[in-house]
């Protein structure tokens, strides 16, 4: 399977658990999915291109997944 194609469905199952999340009112929760997605994707990508020994990656900037700005932009919507 390619790379690319892993990712989508990684991406897909994340964010058909972090809606369930969001529809259950838990954004703590939502959270953690969005993080694992992250981790996960990264993991994935560094096995695939033999790039583990570069792990953990250091985190910079402001920087977010897709999944991780739904969730915030959820948050915020909600204490609103």
């Amino acid at each position: 399977m390619r790379l690319i194609d892993e990712l989508n469905e990684l991406h897909a199952h994340y964010a058909r658990m972090i809606e369930a999340a969001i529809a259950g009112d838990d954004v703590a929760q939502a959270e953690a999915y969005a993080q694992a997605y992250e981790d996960e994707a990264v993991q994935l990508m560094a096995e695939r291109e033999g790039l583990t020994h570069l792990l953990p990656l250091p985190r910079f900037g402001t920087q977010e997944s897709a999944l991780r700005s739904r969730v915030r932009r959820f948050g915020r919507t909600r204490a609103a």
